[in-house]
């Protein structure tokens, strides 16, 4: 298929050229990527909706081996001018949003779970946000999330290790008295082996072993 017609001519209206197709297969995932990145369904789906119509304009000149990264990149850019747009609103209204803190008795507990999810990834910072979604529950590689964010691998590498960590001690993912257990975030994310290591040699050593990696991530 032809990146770009002969004349130059970018109007779409020249030919599909299987974006329809493209489009209705990538939506719910696209939509399921942007809810994690928005923390909201709506705005995810004006996220993806903004995004789709943007790579429509350029459809003809993205080459069709890169269609996956290019949309991912848009829908990460998009996104990142999304929160610059609301910057002062978030600065005027630090807390999150009704939609994310709105529960109830008769909400089932996977609710709950995603509800607290998405609080916490509201609380990372857009990048960690994006490396995080990406990598774990996009399942991409870090040289593949390194490519959609246009940065280095060791750059994923340190926003996986801070997003995870932040995820693991956030409040509204912490073990529920008396469980021990974190409502599930899906990541199983692995210990930072950055950490500073203890000097307390006053005590003995926990008996847990640590978190294994990711099980979905590939490397």
């Amino acid at each position: 298929m032809p990146h770009e017609s002969a004349t130059g001519d970018d109007d779409p209206a020249a030919g599909d050229d299987g974006f329809t197709g493209f489009a209705v297969a990538a939506w719910p995932r696209l939509v399921r990527t942007a809810q994690l990145l928005t923390g909201d369904f709506h705005e995810a789906e004006d996220l993806v909706q903004t995004t789709l119509a943007k790579v429509y304009g350029r459809w003809r000149r993205v080459p069709r081996d890169e269609v996956d990264l290019y949309v991912r990149r848009a829908l990460i850019n998009n996104n990142l001018s999304r929160i610059r747009r609301k910057r002062v609103a978030h600065l005027l209204t630090p807390a999150l949003p009704d939609s994310l803190r709105h529960t109830s008795g008769g909400h089932a507990e996977t609710v709950e779970q995603r509800t607290a999810l998405f609080a916490a990834l509201a609380d990372l910072t857009p990048r960690q946000r994006a490396v995080v979604v990406l990598r774990y529950w996009e399942d991409l590689t870090e040289t593949e999330t390194a490519r959609v964010l246009d940065c280095s691998v060791g750059t994923v590498k340190s926003h996986a290790r801070r997003g995870l960590t932040a995820l693991r001690t956030h409040p509204r993912l912490a073990p529920a008295p008396g469980t021990g257990n974190a409502p599930d975030t899906g990541t199983d994310a692995a210990p930072d082996t950055d950490a500073a290591p203890s000097t307390d040699t006053g005590r003995a050593p926990a008996s847990a072993p640590p978190s294994p990696a990711p099980s979905g991530a590939r490397r």
